[in-house]
């Protein structure tokens, strides 16, 4: 099969295509013939080093946890999916390298999920990272629901713009902080703009002067500090992406993990026609490099996707 592959870490430059082994499918396992998959922060922290220390890697090394597309094989302990069908999925393992930027991916079974009805490969494979991220930060963690007032930090990017969606749909008044340029289009998914930097707290504070009943930051942690002065309920917190912060405040920190009854969820909100992933851009398989860098950038609205025909 062809993969993006990598055989030392490093930046854009160090990733090619080429030709490597088919994956094997264990019992518990699903072969899928991949689509579309998203790249998300994690996967070019990845192919940078960021995770050696915590996850053991395969070589040559495949990038990608994201993926849409359709069965080839079941192991013999698979139920849910059938060979033929289309699916999306997280494709979290106990080690990376073994990615889904390939023509063929074996995915845990807890992992896969029946696709959207209503999304083509594309979309369907932005939701399954950020969406699981999403779900569990608020609806696990937070219990955000109706008449919840909820600051979501970082609310136009991969996670955020979804994480939005989420939460407008369990019946919540969502405020999120973003760049002045993509105001327009938090309010179009339903949200309320504030621009990050300097002054957020007290411009969240202009729209909503009693505070807010949780914050998510999906941004970092220079945000994080803005919960201090205003949220009404101590310890209702969660970051993606500083556990100390999060952890002193009483909060939790979020590291996604794949779970199929999710994954159903989103799917079902999709096909209600209350969550709509939102697609950057689409790069081939070939300009794997372009793909990454403009993920990287810090300027991306939704999610940037591989198209793999």
């Amino acid at each position: 099969m062809r993969a993006v592959v990598l055989d030392e870490y490093g930046g854009p430059e160090v990733l090619e295509v080429r030709e490597v082994d088919d994956p094997k499918v264990g019992p518990d396992y699903v072969l899928v013939r991949v689509r579309a998959a998203g790249i998300n922060p994690v996967d070019y922290k990845s192919i940078g080093g960021s995770l050696d220390r915590a996850f053991p890697a395969v070589w040559p090394f495949i990038p990608g946890w994201d993926l849409a597309g359709e069965v080839v094989a079941v192991g013999p302990a698979v139920r849910h999916v059938e060979v033929g069908q289309p699916v999306f999925g997280y494709a979290r393992k106990d080690l990376i390298g073994a990615g889904t930027w390939a023509e063929l991916v074996a995915v845990h079974a807890r992992g896969v999920a029946r696709a959207p009805e209503e999304l083509d490969p594309v979309a369907a494979s932005c939701l399954p990272l950020a969406g699981l991220t999403a779900w569990q930060a608020l609806v696990e963690d937070l219990e955000v629901g109706a008449g919840d007032t909820l600051l979501i930090q970082g609310a136009t990017g991969g996670v955020g713009h979804l994480a939005t969606q989420i939460a407008l749909a369990r019946g919540a008044r969502v405020i999120g902080t973003c760049s002045e340029p993509s105001h327009d289009f938090l309010r179009s998914l339903g949200g309320e703009p504030v621009t990050y930097g300097e002054g957020v707290a007290e411009r969240v504070r202009e729209v909503a002067p009693d505070g807010v009943d949780a914050i998510a930051d999906f941004a970092g942690p220079g945000l994080q500090p803005v919960g201090d002065e205003l949220l009404r309920t101590p310890g209702r917190v969660v970051s993606v992406l500083d556990p100390q912060a999060a952890q002193e405040r009483g909060g939790t920190y979020i590291f996604v993990r794949p779970d199929v009854r999710q994954l159903g969820e989103l799917a079902r909100l999709v096909d209600a026609g209350q969550l709509t992933p939102h697609v950057q851009s689409v790069h081939d398989l070939d300009a794997v490099r372009g793909a990454v860098t403009e993920a990287k950038d810090g300027k991306v609205r939704g999610k940037v996707v591989l198209r793999i025909p």
